[in-house]
C-alpha cells in the first residue's frame, strides 16, 4: 500500500516538474519569437475584422467575394502603411520638439518642485541630471524603424490568411474527423471573433473620440504637440485600466512643460481627467454591454503577464488573448474552472442563459483503422 502511495506521489511530482519545465519553455519561446508572434497576433485580429466586413459587403452589395477580398487587402496595406508612417512622423515631431524644449523643461520642473519642498526639489533635479535624453531619442527612433518592419510582416501574414481561408473549414473537419465537432470548433472561432471584433471596434471609436477631445483641449490652450498627444492618447486607451491614467499623466506633464503655467496645467489636467472618466466609465460600458464579461483582477493579471512577455505590445493584446482563452476554456470540460475564474460573474458565455454551456468540445483523434 505504501509503495502504491509512493508511486502516486512520485508521478504527481514528475507531472508537476514537467509542467513547470513546459511552462518555462513556452515562456522562453514567446519571448524569443515575440516579434513574429506579435505581428501574427495583429494580423489575425485584422483578418478577423476584415473577414466580417468582406462577408457583409458581399451579401449586401452582391459583390464577388474575391473582389471584396482584394479591395480589403489593398485597403489594409494602404491603411497600415499610412498608420505606421504617421506614427513615425509624429515621433520625429516629438523628437525635434523635445530637443527644443529641453531647457524649458529643466527650468519648469524645478519651479514646480519648489512648492513641494526642498527634498522633492533635490530629487527632481537629480532625476533630470541623470535622465539620458539622447539615449531615449535613439530608442524611440529604433522602435519607429521596427514598426515599419512589423507593418510589412503583418501585411504578408494577412495576405496569406486570405488565401488559406478557402480551405480552413475543410482542414478543421479533417482534423476533428467529425462534422459535429468541426461545427463546434467553428462556433468557438465565431464566438471569439464576434466578441473581440466588437470590443476592438467600440474601443477604437471611444479612443478616437477621446483623442479628438484631447487634441481640441491642447489646440484651445495654444500648445504644441497636440497631434502627438492625441495619437498617444488613442494608442494608450487600448490598454485597459491603466492606459487612460498614463495618457492623462503624460498630457498633464506635457502641458506643464510646454506652457510653464501651473494654472493652465491644472485646467488641462482637469479637462483630460473628466474626458477620460466620462468616456471610460459611462459611455464605453454602455456600448460594450455584456460583450466581454471579464474579471477585473484577471485583466490586471493578463496585463502584467503579457506586458512582461511582450512589453507594450503585449498589453495591447492582453484583452483579446484573454477573451479567446476564456471562450476556449469554457468549451473544454477540464478547463471550464479556468473560464469561470476569468469571467466577471462566473458566466464566461453570456450568450447562453444561466451560465449553461454548449456540448463540450473534446478533440480526439480517430483511432479507427481504415476499412473497419
Amino acid at each position: 500500500m505504501r509503495r502504491s502511495d509512493d508511486s502516486i506521489v512520485r508521478e504527481r511530482l514528475q507531472t508537476g516538474f514537467l509542467g513547470i519545465i513546459a511552462f518555462a519553455l513556452i515562456l522562453f519561446m514567446l519571448v524569443q519569437a515575440k516579434f513574429i508572434l506579435i505581428s501574427l497576433a495583429i494580423a489575425i485580429i485584422l483578418f478577423s475584422l476584415t473577414s466580417d466586413a468582406i462577408h457583409t459587403i458581399s451579401m449586401r452589395l452582391k459583390v464577388p467575394k474575391w473582389l471584396a477580398t482584394t479591395i480589403a487587402l489593398i485597403a489594409i496595406t494602404l491603411g497600415l502603411l499610412w498608420v505606421s508612417t504617421t506614427i513615425v512622423a509624429q515621433i520625429n515631431e516629438v523628437i525635434y520638439t523635445a530637443i527644443g524644449y529641453t531647457e524649458q523643461a529643466q527650468a519648469a520642473l524645478p519651479a514646480l518642485a519648489e512648492r513641494l519642498g526642498p527634498e522633492v526639489q533635490e530629487r527632481i533635479l537629480t532625476a533630470i541630471t541623470n535622465f539620458n535624453v539622447t539615449g531615449w531619442i535613439r530608442s524611440l527612433a529604433g522602435q519607429a524603424s521596427g514598426l515599419l518592419s512589423g507593418t510589412i510582416l503583418v501585411i504578408m501574414f494577412v495576405g496569406f490568411m486570405f488565401v488559406e481561408q478557402l480551405w480552413f473549414a475543410t482542414k478543421i473537419e479533417r482534423l476533428t474527423h467529425d462534422h459535429a465537432r468541426a461545427e463546434q470548433v467553428n462556433q468557438i472561432i465565431t464566438s471569439i471573433k464576434h466578441r473581440v471584433n466588437r470590443y476592438l471596434v467600440v474601443k477604437a471609436a471611444v479612443s478616437a473620440v477621446t483623442a479628438a477631445i484631447v487634441w481640441v483641449i491642447f489646440k484651445a490652450a495654444g500648445l504644441d504637440l497636440a497631434g502627438p498627444t492625441a495619437l498617444l492618447t488613442f494608442i494608450l486607451n487600448f490598454i485597459p485600466s491603466i492606459g487612460s491614467i498614463v495618457a492623462t499623466i503624460i498630457a498633464t506633464l506635457l502641458a506643464f512643460v510646454l506652457s510653464g503655467d501651473a494654472t493652465m496645467t491644472a485646467i488641462i489636467a482637469a479637462s483630460c481627467t473628466a474626458t477620460q472618466f466620462t468616456i471610460g466609465n459611462i459611455i464605453e460600458p454602455m456600448l460594450l454591454g455584456q460583450t466581454l464579461q471579464l474579471s477585473s483582477f484577471g485583466i490586471i493579471l493578463s496585463l502584467a503577464l503579457w506586458g512582461a512577455v511582450w512589453g507594450i505590445a503585449g498589453m495591447f493584446l492582453a484583452v483579446p488573448i484573454m477573451v479567446a482563452m476564456m471562450i476556449i476554456c469554457a468549451h473544454i470540460n477540464w478547463l471550464r474552472p479556468v473560464a469561470i475564474i476569468l469571467s466577471r460573474e462566473g458566466l464566461p458565455n453570456p450568450d447562453l442563459p444561466n451560465g449553461k454551456y454548449e456540448t463540450v468540445m473534446v478533440l480526439k483523434p480517430d483511432l479507427k483503422k481504415p476499412g473497419t
